[in-house]
């Protein structure tokens, strides 16, 4: 017998739980510090170059654009590694009980953001 009940497919309107938005944006992270990390990477190799080159690549970090790129990828260093450690803990079976699992997404959202926040303060 065929199903015919309706599928929402449109991800816009689906309503996650806290512990999957935390699990999302892990992955969110890892994504961004893999594309962002050879921009680092190439920057560092023609900086040591010479000197011309690493003023110039000083110069370019000091772009708004670049300090948008820097504050991204210190969100993503900084979640990657708080929410990694989320989820090693509940590999270990340490605050898998509900309750417990969306208070340590909250604090993994907020202190991400807040952390952030300060240090994007700091690298402006």
């Amino acid at each position: 017998m065929e199903n015919r009940n309706p599928k929402n497919l449109n991800l816009f309107t689906i309503r996650f739980p806290v512990p999957a938005m935390v699990s999302i944006l892990h992955r969110v992270s890892g994504v961004v510090l893999f594309v962002l990390m050879p921009l680092l990477t190439i920057s560092l190799y023609w900086s040591l170059k010479n000197e011309n080159i690493f003023n110039w690549v000083l110069l370019l970090f000091d772009t708004t654009l670049f300090k948008l790129i820097k504050c991204l990828m210190l969100w993503g260093i900084i979640h990657h590694l708080i929410a990694g450690t989320r989820h090693l803990l509940l590999d270990l079976h340490f605050g898998v009980d509900l309750i417990i699992a969306r208070m340590t997404s909250k604090i993994v959202l907020v202190a991400s953001f807040l952390l952030t926040f300060i240090a994007g303060i700091w690298l402006w």
